[in-house]
């Protein structure tokens, strides 16, 4: 049981790799798109997660909350973006910031095309796999939609934080921008506090009814 148990983290372990690198190279993707190279030339338009890795929010963050139960939520390193060289700053800034979370809601849309239209027997080499594939696109579905959720909420270095920060303006900006050096305290603030659950559980949701999960 334990064994089976541990398959099913590690499982979704390698599903938040994935989903991660997505939303990484979707930032790159989109910056260069707009104007700035900087992700290319630092070879992050890429789904190989070697040059995504964060060791907090790759490696440790997951393995904590693998061991203690805590939903399945990290990031990675971020891309970093020029933004003198974006055609339309802050537009295209936040474009940017919003195209991560987009990669991630994109993942679960078809993870959940896949859960709708696997028939309830599918074999394949004399073995049954519907139920695995299953399986596999739920756990896509539920991870890329805390993904989604998560790096939107409005706190820096969050996706939802540098959207917030370039819809500011004046006095206002500077303000928030002022918190930045001490985003990630907030955010270990709410984790810990579990206010955290409180912020994304109710967008998860109503995401999670909207493809019928």
């Amino acid at each position: 049981m334990a064994e089976i148990h541990f398959g099913t983290l590690f499982l979704s372990f390698l599903v938040l790799l994935f989903s991660l690198s997505v939303h990484e190279a979707a930032h790159a993707w989109t910056a260069e798109r707009l104007g700035d190279s900087t992700g290319r030339r630092l070879g992050r338009v890429s789904l190989n997660p070697i040059v995504h890795v964060d060791p907090v929010g790759t490696v440790l963050l997951p393995l904590v909350a693998m061991t203690t139960g805590a939903p399945l939520i990290g990031w990675a390193r971020p891309v970093p973006v020029a933004v003198q060289a974006l055609r339309r700053h802050p537009r295209d800034f936040m474009l940017v910031a919003f195209a991560g979370p987009a990669s991630n809601l994109l993942l679960a849309a078809l993870a959940s095309l896949v859960v709708r239209v696997v028939p309830g027997h599918a074999v394949v080499a004399g073995l049954d796999v519907a139920g695995p594939l299953t399986q596999l696109a739920l756990m896509a579905l539920q991870l890329n939609l805390l993904l989604a959720v998560f790096n939107l909420v409005p706190v820096p270095p969050l996706d939802g934080g540098n959207i917030l920060g370039g819809v500011l303006r004046g006095g206002l900006h500077r303000a928030y921008e002022s918190i930045r050096p001490y985003g990630v305290f907030v955010l270990y603030a709410l984790m810990l506090s579990g206010k955290l659950g409180a912020i994304i559980g109710p967008p998860y949701l109503f995401l999670a009814r909207l493809l019928s999960l």
